[in-house]
């Protein structure tokens, strides 16, 4: 899909502090409250400052099941993430644009960004990454993918110049593993990706 480029290639040059007037997609912003006894108290956290006007979500990420003769796989990317100097096993997922569904915007990253063309089955709960520290959000949707279409069979990613994703998929059965076996090997477990993984691993203990 990079032709000769990887992901792996990316790497960190240098950091330095970033005054929020002079940041693109973040805020930093200092937020007063009282607790529950009434104690006047402060908290420290960032905003993302792209969310659309009319939108209840930054994002969303997308689950997508490849229904592959071995069985059902999960659709995965690998990609570089400066902020931890990593290459992060993620399932596709990107922000919603001004006047979409996070439906629509499901279906519009996962062909961007994979070249697979689905369609949206279910949307969860908004979801908060991080809630301590900041205040993005997102939806996971799951789409349909069927394998039998000509567009399923030769992929063609619309890919923007800055990014460099890898594509893969696993089987649902042995995520759990996988996610071992990759952090292993150096890369960084997104969230989403290891929470479904632990989901699976509980609904095989539990035998749900």
């Amino acid at each position: 899909m990079l032709g000769d480029l990887k992901a792996s290639d990316a790497k960190v040059i240098s950091t330095e502090p970033l005054m929020s007037k002079d940041a693109r997609w973040t805020t930093l912003v200092l937020t007063t409250y009282t607790d529950p006894l009434g104690k006047q108290r402060t908290w420290e956290s960032a905003e993302r400052s792209t969310r659309p006007r009319n939108s209840p979500v930054d994002g969303v990420g997308i689950v997508a099941i490849l229904q592959k003769p071995s069985g059902p796989e999960l659709l995965l990317q690998k990609q570089f993430r400066p902020p931890i100097d990593k290459l992060v096993i993620e399932v596709p997922a990107g922000l919603v644009d001004e006047g979409e569904t996070v439906e629509e915007s499901a279906v519009r990253e996962l062909r961007e960004e994979t070249g697979y063309v689905g369609v949206a089955a279910e949307v969860s709960p908004v979801m908060f990454n991080d809630p301590g520290f900041c205040n993005t959000n997102l939806n996971l949707v799951h789409v349909n993918v069927d394998m039998s279409l000509q567009e399923n069979q030769n992929l063609k990613p619309e890919l923007e110049e800055n990014e460099f994703i890898e594509v893969f998929s696993t089987p649902l059965k042995t995520l759990y593993a996988e996610c071992k076996r990759l952090e292993a090997e150096g890369y960084a477990i997104d969230a989403r990706v290891g929470t479904l993984a632990e989901g699976i691993e509980v609904a095989k203990k539990w035998k749900i």
